[in-house]
């Protein structure tokens, strides 16, 4: 008997003839590449009957219900950018002394060196930012600094993955994983995890930064490739097959799969499996939609210095960022840095504080400005956490005598947060004098974590995943909620 599932008046054939291993590449390939990291582990979760749209219901009322995320790869100066020391001008060229053994990653230390750019006071709040940094000085009375940050490394990796991870070591879940974990996704059609690398390169360690480590995979951030003008590899029909013959092809797949599903009705990995890919043809319309700028008013390109070739395609991120918040994504990370470079393409100001800096800073400033300005004047930084953040700071000496360059410096550095439940126009914690050691409120990663999930409502003791006899979590077994920096 036959099956009229397969009858020519339901599936009508390609125009030209296919080979088999053909058809099987355009499903595979086409479809398959479009979300690999949610695909190849949401089948084996739904067989378990874990609920994947949101793993933990938040633990309390939320402040944020979205996360954005700039990451400085490379070691911002916090001498040079928010950290303003009159000490230290006062000891320009003096040895630095009573401060305990050298912590620079190099071993070279040199003399104290003064910031290489003037500060001065901005907004109601008088927060101090120096020259370098001008859109962002005019957004000082929207964001909390907290100037007392402390890592556990020197080093770029380590130090960057514990900004990322909570940890130094290779292997743990990202700050995203953890989000998209706890809280899921609000928009089917894209994934609760974003990332959006530097058009210029990755930062050292590359996509260890937005790795599920132990976590279900589909819980690992989606990487879009911000160098070209596919966002996402496979996305697009091949060119060489025709409309019809696509839809042909997965009329007659679908009819193969449904019969399969049919005759094994027990087999939840099979059915799990359909919904992916049926994930995947969703986000072939919903990633070029969302990657299309061409809607954007023109005051909207010129704030974000769209098309300005200064920031090498930052803006472009940074704009993205904002419509992917709009449409549900839950963790936005943009990247402003690549690894290393001759000139480097990031933040490591080793050799020459101010050539560094000043390059790097014409990437990142009106761009991230304009996306904190944008999310405000749409009401969208009410219910939006902001996060600038680094892996460490710069020495207050210089690397070697004589030298132009500042060391990497992780016990004392700034970052900043700004949106919903954090206090506006705020300076929490303080280094010392002269910007080397904390001065008050010592500010811990996990206490920075910490802070984070509770503004999404999530209780860092309490969000948890076993692995290998443990009950991890972001935090370790550390971190308290920094209560100072939060409204009521």
């Amino acid at each position: 008997m036959s099956d009229s599932r397969f009858e020519p008046s339901m599936v009508s054939a390609p125009s030209a003839a296919m080979p088999r291993r053909h058809f099987l590449w355009n499903q595979g390939g086409g479809l398959g590449a479009i979300a690999l990291a949610w695909m190849l582990d949401r089948d084996r979760a739904r067989a378990a009957n874990q609920q994947l749209s949101s793993a933990i219901a938040p633990h309390f009322a939320p402040k944020a219900k979205r996360v954005v995320q700039v990451f400085c790869a490379g070691g911002v100066s916090h001498l040079d950018t928010f950290d303003y020391k009159p000490e230290l001008e006062r000891m320009d060229g003096k040895s630095l002394e009573g401060k305990g053994e050298n912590i620079g990653f190099f071993g070279q230390p040199g003399r104290l060196m003064k910031s290489v750019y003037p500060f001065q006071q901005h907004g109601k709040s008088g927060a101090w930012v120096s020259s370098l940094l001008p859109k962002l000085a005019e957004c000082v009375d929207d964001v909390c600094f907290i100037k007392s940050m402390f890592a556990k490394s020197n080093n770029h990796t380590p130090a960057a993955f514990q900004m990322n991870s909570g940890f130094t070591l290779n292997g743990f879940p990202c700050m995203g994983a953890w989000l998209s974990y706890g809280l899921g996704t609000e928009n089917e059609n894209l994934p609760a995890f974003v990332v959006l690398p530097d058009p210029r390169g990755l930062p050292a360690g590359g996509s260890i930064h937005w790795t599920a480590g132990f976590l279900p995979a589909n819980h690992q951030g989606v990487a879009f490739r911000t160098q070209s003008g596919d966002p996402v590899p496979d996305l697009q029909t091949p060119g060489n097959l025709s409309a019809a013959g696509r839809r042909a092809d997965m009329k007659l797949l679908e009819a193969m799969n449904r019969d399969f599903a049919n005759q094994h009705q027990g087999d939840s990995a099979f059915a799990a499996r359909l919904r992916s890919y049926e994930l995947a043809a969703q986000m072939q319309s919903s990633i070029p939609e969302v990657t299309d700028l061409s809607s954007e008013t023109e005051s909207t390109r010129r704030m974000y210095g769209l098309d300005e070739p200064d920031n090498k395609g930052f803006a472009k991120n940074c704009l993205t960022a904002r419509r992917l918040l709009e449409r549900g994504v839950r963790f936005v990370q943009i990247l402003n840095g690549g690894s290393f470079g001759s000139p480097r393409i990031n933040w490591d100001g080793h050799e020459n504080m101010k050539e560094n800096h000043d390059a790097q800073a014409l990437t990142m400033d009106k761009p991230v400005a304009a996306l904190i300005q944008d999310l405000k004047q749409r009401g969208m930084l009410e219910d939006t956490l902001f996060i600038w953040s680094t892996e460490f700071g710069r020495s207050p000496t210089t690397q070697g005598v004589g030298a132009p360059g500042r060391d990497h410096h992780p016990l004392a550095f700034t970052c900043f947060l700004a949106g919903a439940g954090v206090k506006k126009g705020m300076t929490y914690g303080s280094s010392d004098e002269i910007g080397y050691a904390k001065g008050e409120n010592q500010v811990t990663v996990p206490d920075f974590h910490a802070t984070i999930l509770h503004l999404l409502g999530l209780d860092h003791e309490k969000l948890t995943f076993y692995h290998n006899g443990i009950n991890r979590r972001l935090t370790d077994v550390h971190g308290n909620v920094i209560d100072a920096i939060l409204t009521g």
